[in-house]
């Protein structure tokens, strides 16, 4: 079977208390499935692209209950290795607003993707007649071996003509800045389209511009990409946040509408405008049409708790065409 879009990295069991309770005082805590590659991968599929997820997850209820989130959206899981001597991670999240920020506190170390071994997945059987191949930084930053086999299927990607987004996504608790320069530099030879944020550039390929025209540029002009998309947040309060996006590809700029949106849980919202970007290049087949369905997807998640997005295309359309019918009730 061949696939429009597969993507790979680690997938986690994610815990937040309700209500905007702190850890200290909560009771109970709302469980949800999140983890970048596995976002972009639900929210493709939500987007009618086949799509395929690929990680490893603890063989237990916890990676049943992770695997079957996927399975809803009609993501194909048939490649997910599984283990069972191994546990998922898991990560914790406290809902903030203004002045109290948002806080994250990971608990994924020896996770089974973490012991992942270059050689266990299939990747020419699995990426033959694939469209296009998504991952993402945080994926190498966990181990060593977890860098070797995303290195083992950049390649497989790129000898198969299978194009390749990445997304930057640098996670400081994860490795430093010379950790992922050291290995993002290298991959870049492999990557058609760069997912990244100004911030990101600057600590991972240590590039900097007066604009962002500027940066793309400079990152075009040293690995060759084909396409830079930049993801560009304001943030004036915790839960109003004005978000847009950029490309730049072959000397040309294209940029979406500024939404403001209500920021219901942020928590995957990049990795839905990748996804948008995503179905606007393979389906759209025009850049600025997928800058603005990303932009536009991107925007609507925000508005849905969890890391998925459980947004309709219908509804980015919507959006897009500006035919939504203000804030009233949808009746």
């Amino acid at each position: 079977m061949s696939y429009d879009v597969v993507t790979f990295g680690e997938v986690m069991l994610r815990l937040s208390p309700p209500d905007f309770m702190r850890f200290e005082q909560t009771h109970s805590f709302n469980a949800h499935a999140g983890g970048a590659e596995m976002n972009v991968a639900v929210a493709c599929a939500r987007l009618e692209l086949n799509s395929a997820f690929i990680t490893k997850l603890g063989d237990n209820s916890i990676g049943h209950f992770i695997r079957n989130k996927a399975r809803e959206h009609g993501v194909d899981t048939s490649h997910i290795l599984w283990d069972s001597d191994s546990r998922c991670g898991v990560y914790f999240v406290e809902f903030g607003a203004a002045p109290r920020t948002n806080r994250v506190i990971y608990d994924r170390k020896e996770s089974a993707i973490s012991r992942i071994k270059p050689g266990e997945v299939d990747w020419k059987k699995i990426l033959k007649g694939t469209k296009l191949f998504h991952t993402s930084g945080i994926t190498p930053a966990l181990k060593k071996s977890c860098a070797e086999v995303t290195n083992e299927a950049l390649q497989t990607a790129q000898e198969q003509g299978t194009k390749v987004s990445y997304d930057v996504n640098y996670r400081g608790k994860l490795w430093t800045p010379k950790e992922a320069q050291k290995f993002t530099e290298p991959a870049s030879e492999n990557i058609d389209i760069l997912i990244t944020t100004e911030e990101d550039t600057k600590v991972v390929y240590g590039i900097e511009g007066k604009d962002y025209e500027e940066v793309a540029a400079k990152l075009t002009d040293k690995f060759g990409f084909e396409v830079v998309v930049i993801t560009v947040r304001e943030t004036p309060t915790v839960l109003q946040n004005k978000w847009s996006v950029f490309a730049y590809s072959n000397g040309k700029i294209f940029r979406s509408p500024v939404y403001d949106v209500e920021v219901i849980d942020r928590l995957g919202g990049g990795d839905s405008c990748s996804a948008g970007f995503i179905y606007g290049y393979l389906v759209l087949k025009d850049l600025q049409k997928a800058v603005d369905f990303g932009s536009a997807f991107s925007a609507l998640k925000h508005s849905v708790p969890g890391d998925l997005a459980f947004v309709y295309k219908s509804e980015v359309e919507k959006l897009i065409k500006g035919r939504e019918r203000g804030l009233r009730i949808d009746r």
